[in-house]
């Protein structure tokens, strides 16, 4: 999809000389980002392989998910938190149902049935249900308090945001240091490509001239998207849970699918349900802390009802399909009807 990248200068242009045009700016820098965080997957991908599938899976959903932070610290600095916090949730409940189901359903039309760590999906599908208690907590409040809750909500927020930074450094230390041997994979590794891996520094060099590249796009794309949103008929939380999480996810995407392709499932796993981890556990509550610096006044962790309904179901049918250790065609296919449905509720919202 490298020819994608003809839109970074159509965005740019269209955003300097054209400002009154939105939609077709909005759309540029939508297809600007594909083929950027494409590049962000490779580049992490080639430093993957050089270490585990468990670090390697880090790494991947770490830059992986620079699109997303980047898109809601410049949603957040312009007081769009709707946005923002859409973003997040449709980027935990794409990465879970789309890509896990697409690589799932891709590995399964070339293997019968793949294997990956059970013990590592059912200690990540626990990190998740935790993030859908946190997500699920200020919104009980909010029903309890009424009115009086509105005074507590930035502090309560703020205070969950701690918790969940600290629960994702311990589970970098469990899973990297105390008990990293019961990560081991469980897939076969079918090495199929005879490119060899960039050096280190190269990778790293276009890592950082991408997320650069990223952050600039990202900054347009986020001032285009309400104007985007009124010409197309759709609503804030549409655009943000389906049409930027799908953006945002195209590095995992594409990551996730090759690696099932090659019947390295661990690997998929690892930045499918990894990536999800680290919005709920890392981005979000990154963008609570920023808020408090660069946005008009602080984000809370307050979603709405069909958000939170989406991320609970999303994580327990995950969690039921991943438990096991294995997979097939279709239960990828099952995970993604699910976002299917999901994305018609967000759709015909009101």
């Amino acid at each position: 999809m490298n020819w994608l990248l003809v839109f970074v200068p159509i965005a740019i242009a269209l955003h300097y000389f054209w400002p009154s045009l939105g939609l077709p700016t909005f759309a540029a820098a939508c297809l600007a980002i594909i083929p950027l965080a494409g590049w962000l997957g490779k580049a992490t991908e080639h430093l993957a392989r050089t270490t585990s599938d468990v670090v390697g899976g880090l790494l991947n959903a770490t830059f992986g998910n620079a699109a997303e932070l980047i898109i809601g610290l410049m949603a957040i600095s312009r007081g769009l938190y709707p946005i923002a916090k859409a973003s997040i949730t449709g980027s935990i409940i794409g990465n879970l149902l789309l890509v896990f189901g697409g690589s799932a359903l891709a590995g399964g039309v070339r293997y019968k049935v793949q294997k990956f760590n059970s013990f590592m999906a059912r200690t990540q599908a626990t990190l998740l249900i935790l993030a859908s208690i946190a997500l699920l907590t200020p919104a009980v409040f909010r029903q309890i308090a009424g009115a009086r809750a509105r005074a507590g909500e930035a502090n309560l927020s703020l205070a969950i945001a701690v918790v969940l930074l600290i629960i994702y450094a311990l589970s970098l230390v469990f899973s990297l240091h105390t008990h990293r041997q019961l990560y081991a994979a469980e897939s076969t590794h079918a090495a199929e490509t005879s490119e060899s891996p960039w050096p280190a520094r190269k990778s790293l060099c276009v890592l950082a001239a991408v997320t650069a590249v990223t952050a600039w796009v990202s900054e347009i794309l986020v001032d285009s998207v309400t104007d985007a949103a009124q010409h197309l008929g759709m609503s804030d939380l549409f655009v943000g849970v389906v049409v930027i999480a799908i953006i945002g996810n195209a590095a995992e995407h594409t990551t996730c699918i090759a690696a099932a392709w090659r019947n390295e499932m661990d690997l998929s796993i690892s930045v499918s349900i990894a990536s999800s981890i680290q919005i709920a556990l890392l981005v979000a509550p990154l963008l609570i802390i920023a808020s408090y610096f660069i946005a008009p006044r602080p984000m809370d962790l307050l979603f709405t009802m069909p958000e939170v309904m989406a991320v609970g179901v999303a994580v327990a049918i995950t969690a039921q399909i991943a438990g096991d250790g294995e997979t097939h065609w279709l239960e990828g296919a099952q995970l993604i009807a699910v976002w299917l449905i999901l994305g018609f509720l967000f759709y015909f919202l009101p």
